[in-house]
């Protein structure tokens, strides 16, 4: 008797879990993923005693994830950068591996969108509308990658960078719908800038 009641608890599951697909299907046809998240508008330059990296990820907010953010969904985008000292008849040696982030959380009551940027010693901003706080977080702005004084005059150097949609941390209640979290997430490629110092 127990094992044919938990083929039948087995089976209700299995339907429930076909219907539930049947009903999404349509929404995976336009799937919420940034297409072609890229980087550009890449700069390396220098103050006095820092090298300083500028870029823009571009093409990594989709309407779906404007509506989760509206609806408190907090989504971070991170940035790893890395610096190498290029040595032809060696192994490059690192000199510096950054990883930053920012995060975005929309505050329904004030609304405003806070983000908080970790390349900028977690300073928070705020902005009031969606395409200011897409700024925000898509651009990477004077980031001190090493201090001068770790390069070599006359040495090849080489600046990695990419960017990627941290998995979407959903509310508790949502959490059984796992398979959404791949819709979501989207890497750049690395990106690659040669300079000597």
């Amino acid at each position: 008797m127990k094992i044919i009641s938990t083929i039948l608890k087995g089976l209700r599951v299995l339907v429930l879990a076909l219907i539930f697909f049947a009903c999404i299907g349509p929404l995976l046809t336009k799937p919420a993923m940034a297409e072609d998240a890229r980087l550009a508008d890449i700069v390396v330059t220098n103050t006095r005693d820092h090298l300083l990296l500028y870029f823009t990820v571009t093409n990594c907010f989709t309407e779906d994830m404007k509506t989760a953010i509206d609806n408190g969904v907090n989504t971070t985008f991170t940035f790893f950068v890395n610096l190498h000292e290029v040595r032809n008849w060696w192994w490059d040696k690192k000199i510096a591996d950054l990883k930053v982030s920012h995060e975005i959380k929309y505050d329904s009551l004030k609304k405003v969108y806070q983000v908080r940027l970790s390349s900028e010693n977690d300073k928070v901003v705020l902005a009031e509308d969606f395409d200011q706080a897409k700024r925000f977080m898509a651009e990477i702005v004077g980031l001190k990658v090493t201090e001068l004084r770790n390069l070599r005059r006359g040495n090849r150097y080489q600046i990695n960078m990419m960017a990627e949609l941290d998995t979407i941390k959903l509310p508790f209640y949502f959490h059984y719908v796992f398979f959404f979290l791949s819709l979501w997430d989207f890497e750049t490629d690395w990106y690659s800038v040669d300079f000597r110092y």
